[in-house]
């Protein structure tokens, strides 16, 4: 499914651009989502939604595909699984900078594919909740870039490097380096809850089937009772 967003950020365009495309300062304005390793130009997390009691996470990477500076427009790939189920989503990104004044306009359109527990809520309710989740992001992004946020900072003791014990003087055979490992310490997101970002929407989903739950274990309790 396609979903389209707009959002206006109240800083220039170029301060916008560097912020957006920054996955590491930009990942924990995202309700849910935590960045956990950078290898190579991968980025490794995860992402917990909540739908009442049942809290899913998905874990994945993402990448850049597309990043023109000039025309300030950007493509990133996510794909990521859930850890425990059989749901999967893949999202492709596109975001577009113009700018407007002392602030930027930002078009996205996500094209996502989604399968498992939460894909049952199908496009009106999934695009509900992308609509609120964006608001959330842009708050939180605002409130970084105007208290005057500081980008993340330099890689630290979690540094896997690649330089191998010959890459100081050039002497021995040249290889292929492995990618850079960056271990990211960040803390543990809070769940992003569904319900409360799409309401009677997604309960008038959601509660049929908890009924039929307590139904089915119900049935179970008094058929072992009978045995």
């Amino acid at each position: 499914m396609e979903l389209v967003n707009e959002f206006r950020v109240s800083v220039p365009l170029d301060r916008a651009w560097e912020a957006l495309t920054d996955l590491e300062r930009v990942a924990p304005c995202m309700p849910g989502a935590q960045l956990q390793k950078v290898e190579g130009d991968d980025y490794h997390g995860t992402v917990k939604v909540k739908v009442g009691p049942i809290t899913t996470q998905y874990k994945g990477v993402a990448h850049f595909t597309e990043r023109d500076d000039v025309a300030h427009r950007a493509v990133l790939r996510a794909e990521g699984r859930e850890t425990r189920g059989q749901g999967n989503a893949t999202a492709t990104v596109s975001a577009t900078l113009v700018d407007d004044g002392e602030a930027t306009s930002v078009s996205i359109v996500t094209d996502l594919q989604i399968t498992g527990r939460v894909a049952q809520f199908g496009r009106g309710v999934l695009s509900d909740v992308s609509t609120k989740l964006l608001g959330q992001f842009v708050s939180r992004l605002e409130a970084d870039l105007l208290s005057g946020g500081t980008p993340p900072a330099e890689a630290g003791p979690g540094t896997v490097s690649p330089a191998g014990p010959d890459a100081a003087d050039g002497q021995g055979p040249v290889s292929v380096a492995p990618p850079t490992v960056r271990l990211i310490d960040s803390p543990e997101a809070e769940p992003a809850d569904l319900v409360d970002m799409a309401g009677s929407a997604v309960m008038k989903r959601v509660v049929p089937a908890l009924i039929a739950v307590v139904i089915v274990l119900t049935a179970r309790k008094v058929w072992k009772g009978r045995r």
